[in-house]
């Protein structure tokens, strides 16, 4: 059934200890028998736009976000992928308006979370919310990095390895990936054309250091990828 991001149909539902096994450590103590409204989306589906008030932050509980702002002259640049346990909206925290838009990359489930609410119920939560930003701002930081520094194979070898290294700290394979995205969308993170990654996963698949079959990604040799970075 498909749910408006604006419109909502199901109650405000107290997180239960099953919940909070997909919430960040810390987080999901403070969350415990919170009356937290519950967002469900579908692919597509925004969340909250730029420019519009920030009154909440959102904590990602199932599927997959990417983050964008629009230029002047009214193109999309992504400036994130978010998953499970991350916060959105959080680079807008105490801001009159959002910086970003959020939207959906496939079936979603946010826990929406008050401002009001984290300020005058839950201040213990203020510095963990810190302390999630700024880890958000250390990784605009590497891939910043990332995108400056490396050439274009390598910048795709880049995100397959992070992609596997969050997915498996959310209890998923390190080495089955399934790409939530468009080659197009991980393009435009990554400022590559859309040949450009379509060539870069070709010449990964063609070495034997993964599979491709559509969206589905197969990590078979992780230290030959690693070693394209110059770590191990």
């Amino acid at each position: 059934m498909l749910i408006e991001s604006h419109v909502m149909s199901c109650e405000p539902t107290p997180v239960t200890s099953a919940d909070q096994e997909t919430t960040r450590p810390g987080l999901e103590a403070l969350l415990r028998g919170m009356p937290l409204l519950r967002r469900r989306l579908q692919p597509k589906q925004t969340l909250f736009r730029e420019g519009q008030p920030c009154k909440a932050l959102y904590l990602v509980h199932a599927g997959c976000f990417k983050t964008c702002v629009l230029s002047e002259d009214g193109r999309e640049k992504i400036t994130g992928f978010h998953l499970r346990g991350d916060l959105l909206a959080i680079d807008s925290y105490d801001t009159p308006t959002h910086a970003c838009s959020a939207v959906a990359l496939d079936t979603s489930e946010v826990w929406e979370l008050p401002l009001d609410l984290l300020k005058s119920q839950l201040p213990e939560a203020l510095p963990l919310v810190t302390a999630m930003l700024a880890n958000e701002l250390r990784r605009d930081w590497r891939w910043m990095l990332t995108v400056g520094t490396l050439n274009a194979e390598q910048r795709v070898v880049a995100f397959l390895l992070d992609l596997a290294t969050r997915l498996e700290a959310l209890g998923f394979s390190a080495r089955q990936l399934f790409l939530r995205m468009t080659r197009a969308e991980l393009g435009n993170f990554l400022s590559l054309q859309l040949e450009t990654v379509t060539r870069a996963l070709s010449r990964l698949a063609a070495a034997g250091m993964i599979q491709v079959e559509g969206r589905e990604i197969r990590i078979e040799n992780a230290p030959a990828l690693r070693a394209m970075l110059g770590t191990h």
